[in-house]
């Protein structure tokens, strides 16, 4: 089987929230898709092992902000790479809560819909949940939401761990092909992180860290870290 074959099923990218409590949690998304038109209802995605489901499950509501093509990779990386407090995260965002008391982030948002858990299912590694939409805005209507497919070909990223769509990269064509380019001039190779995929050019550096163009993968600190989902310089791997 050629596991390329699913990175052709198209997608959204979406952040998920929910509140119980004082506890607030949100994950990005890619699998978030209407069911039903009349009640209309959403279907997503929650891998077990998240807050988020523990927390969608006993408040029994749910945000979905979808993003926008343009959004900044750091937003991705925050809520789809990093673990750590969910209070934190939510600091750095711009958010309000809505009328189930769903947090509803709107950093990068073009349209959120919010959503009463109606039924759920055990779907092996996630729970499927079923939620009836009670309110919905449309919040940039000359914007194009964000795909699975940009998110890969032209953010280079790959799916977090616990999505549903992730794959092991050492079983990717696509890898095994990026791992047998030649060396770049002005700095050295290209590294590869490991969890998303993220790619060091030295030919670009890192301004988000204060790392000049032109610093080899090498002389980078040795606390240096991935500037999308916190990864340690031990995660990268060399394009070569």
């Amino acid at each position: 089987m050629n596991i390329e074959a699913f990175f052709k099923m198209t997608y959204g990218l979406y952040l998920i929230s929910s509140k119980h409590g004082e506890q607030i949690s949100g994950y990005i998304a890619n699998t978030a898709f209407q069911v039903t038109a009349e009640p209309p209802q959403i279907a997503i995605s929650c891998h077990k092992d998240n807050i988020s489901a523990k927390v969608i499950e006993d408040s029994g509501v749910f945000s979905i902000s979808v993003l926008e093509r343009e959004t900044d990779a750091g937003l991705i990386g925050l809520f789809g790479y990093q673990s750590g407090n969910e209070n934190e995260k939510f600091e750095r965002v711009n958010y309000k809560f809505g009328v189930t008391g769903a947090p509803i982030i709107l950093t990068h948002a073009i349209a959120f819909f919010e959503c009463k858990v109606v039924d759920k299912f055990d779907v092996g590694s996630h729970f499927l949940f079923i939620g009836e939409v009670v309110e919905g805005e449309l919040l940039e209507s000359q914007k194009t939401p964000l795909t699975y497919d940009y998110f890969r070909n032209e953010m280079k990223l790959a799916a977090p761990e616990r999505a549903p769509t992730y794959v092991d990269k050492t079983k990717t064509e696509s890898i095994k092909a990026e791992e047998k380019k030649d060396t770049k001039p002005d700095g050295g190779p290209n590294f590869i992180c490991t969890i998303c995929a993220y790619v060091y050019e030295p030919a670009i550096g890192d301004e988000t860290q204060n790392i000049s163009v032109g610093t080899s993968f090498a002389d980078l600190p040795e606390d240096w870290i991935c500037p999308i989902c916190a990864a340690a310089k031990s995660a990268f791997i060399s394009e070569n």
